[in-house]
């Protein structure tokens, strides 16, 4: 069975279902979520990922630690608790911080057209094993440093996740 995407007016009501890929060829605005990992070591730090060059768009950018869109039976917080297991293999309590939407090219023909539910999580572990078919690297990096980055070389970052990471900086600082 094809993977479904919930599709939602401009103020996140459902109005119905498309196949992932479709919804994606068509811009059809969705529901998704984008997770940030953080860790104090000791300052605090975002665990980040570089897709795999095999991801169906924007493979081998950098983006949050782990993104997706809920089925149509999921919660925003049952989807990423899932996706977060299936990408990355890490399993820990999520926090929704905040919304946004967004629309852009990503390539191949596709546009992410997303209401994008920012969730937090934080990690003390060591070792985490993500799914090569997802992931190409994993790495830890200063919060503020990363934000840095993305502003001088926005090309080697997916477009969702500036928006995020800001929004996680902001509250992170409350």
């Amino acid at each position: 069975m094809s993977e479904q995407v919930i599709l939602v007016d401009k103020n996140d009501n459902i109005i119905g279902v498309e196949e992932k890929l479709n919804a994606h060829q068509l811009g059809l605005l969705h529901r998704a979520f984008s997770i940030f990992i953080l860790r104090r070591n000791p300052e605090l730090e975002l665990l980040i990922q570089k897709r795999a060059l095999t991801k169906y768009h924007s493979g081998g950018l950098w983006t949050n630690s782990c993104c997706g869109h809920p089925r149509p039976s999921e919660t925003v917080i049952e989807a990423a608790t899932r996706r977060l297991k299936e990408e990355i293999g890490l399993s820990l309590p999520l926090k929704e911080i905040g919304v946004f939407t967004y629309k852009a090219d990503v390539g191949n023909n596709l546009t992410e057209h997303e209401i994008d539910h920012i969730l937090i999580g934080y990690w003390e572990g060591e070792l985490i094993t993500p799914n090569p078919e997802e992931v190409e690297i994993l790495q830890w990096r200063n919060l503020n440093q990363t934000l840095v980055e993305m502003n001088k070389h926005s090309s080697l970052f997916t477009v969702w996740v500036k928006e995020g990471l800001e929004m996680v900086i902001n509250f992170t600082k409350k």
